[in-house]
């Protein structure tokens, strides 16, 4: 069962949840990070920030974010962690368990049609150097390892397919390959993993969240009342909260972009925080 949580939004990406249970989420076109507290109250975290695909929780406190550049803001501080002028964007993000970030860069405006520049999976370290892990990723999106960090996953959604990579014990990504390819007209976006290593999958265009086991195969779906689906993550004590983020409501189509939250059967993996 789905509960409505808030709506009203722009399209909606980057749900992260922190330990005392506020979901973050950021308005992509209409700008600004915000988080909900378990009492249902929406604030303001980051004001006005447009283009907001991705989010991390710090370990000093603040959020780590996308959009024209990669920083940490704390206190209305923004510290730059990553920028150059030949990327004109970065999308989702995600963290491993040393506290490093990997994100994905846009090449090319996500929203208008036409051939696209192909771009790149970086990671930034602790000490603020940044590594090209590969290239060739159509359209950057969501971003998750397996519960072992052994495998990371990687939604491409010009693919549009999930992109698989070995994670090397030297920090390395080898034997790429792709796995649940979409139907058509349907995309993946955000996504986020379970403990028994299973990919939720945010479908934007099938209005639905889909769970896809290691090999690729649909495990089971949720219906969202919603055609451009765009994000999950899993929250609460359990990590049994699953939330899902809209850019639209089908059901209210004066809501728009709106926050879902449902439970499900497994926790998902903890997801670290950053430590750059």
């Amino acid at each position: 069962m789905l509960e409505t949580l808030a709506f009203g939004y722009g399209l909606l990406e980057g749900p992260r949840v922190d330990a005392a249970d506020n979901l973050y989420f950021s308005d992509v076109p209409n700008g600004g990070v915000y988080r909900r507290s378990p009492n249902g109250e929406v604030t303001v975290a980051i004001p006005k920030r447009r283009g907001v695909g991705g989010i991390a929780l710090h370990a000093d406190g603040g959020l780590v974010v996308g959009g024209r550049n990669i920083c940490h803001v704390k206190d209305g501080q923004t510290r730059i962690l990553f920028q150059r002028e030949d990327i004109p964007g970065f999308n989702d993000l995600f963290t491993d368990r040393a506290g490093r970030v990997f994100v994905g860069t846009l090449r090319s405006d996500p929203f208008k049609a036409g051939a696209r520049t192909p771009g790149e999976l970086l990671r930034i370290n602790s000490e603020g150097n940044v590594t090209v892990m590969y290239g060739d990723v159509g359209l950057t999106n969501g971003i998750g390892f397996s519960p072992d960090e052994k495998i990371l996953y990687h939604a491409d959604s010009a693919g549009p397919h999930l992109i698989v990579h070995d994670v090397m014990p030297d920090g390395t990504m080898k034997n790429r390959r792709a796995i649940a390819q979409m139907a058509e007209g349907t995309i993946p976006d955000g996504i986020c993993v379970d403990e028994a290593g299973c990919i939720w999958v945010a479908v934007y265009g099938g209005r639905c969240v889909a769970r896809y086991t290691p090999d690729g195969k649909v495990d089971s779906k949720i219906e969202v009342p919603a055609k451009a689906v765009t994000s999950v993550c899993f929250g609460g004590k359990d990590r049994r909260d699953l939330y899902i983020v809209t850019a639209d409501n089908t059901e209210v189509p004066d809501r728009k972009g709106t926050i879902f939250r449902t439970r499900v059967e497994t926790p998902g993996v903890a997801v670290a925080l950053a430590r750059v």
